[in-house]
């Protein structure tokens, strides 16, 4: 019985097995997704993606199922109960970035006709496939990620 070839970051905690298995390199062209992993890697920042990872279904309940049409309209007392829930990350900066990334979001997908479009447009609609040795040759930033940051 042969084992399935996995990155060295996976370890062997299931839920990274499972995201490495099922979603990390795979391309994504649903916005609502799209949408989800935005707001997921903006609650990341400065933390372990497997912290991220571990409140994924609280994040999926607290923030409407990532509705950027219903986060848009989350007030200062949405924000205070989002402050008290301690199943995701109580950072009041996250949280209000997630709600200006829900406005940026719409905001493009008026112009573009959908999220996927804008983002895969940095890239010709193709994949970039890195051939990294180990995951300590792999830079933090790339000229492109900058852009699209910036962007």
């Amino acid at each position: 019985m042969s084992s399935k070839s996995r990155c060295g970051w996976v370890g062997d905690t299931q839920i990274y097995i499972d995201y490495h298995d099922n979603q990390w390199g795979r391309p994504v062209h649903d916005d609502n997704i799209l949408f989800e992993m935005l707001i997921l890697e903006t609650m990341q920042a400065g933390l372990s993606w497997i912290t991220v990872l571990k409140k994924r279904e609280a994040y999926r309940k607290s923030f409407d199922n990532f509705d950027p049409k219903k986060i848009i309209l989350y007030n200062d007392e949405k924000i205070e109960e989002l402050m008290q829930n301690e199943g995701i990350i109580r950072n009041r900066l996250k949280i209000k970035s997630a709600i200006n990334n829900a406005r940026l979001f719409l905001d493009i997908k008026d112009e573009y006709g959908s999220f996927d479009s804008f983002i895969w447009s940095y890239v010709n609609n193709t994949p970039i496939i890195g051939h990294w040795k180990s995951v300590q040759d792999l830079p933090a930033t790339t000229l492109l990620s900058d852009r699209i940051s910036k962007d």
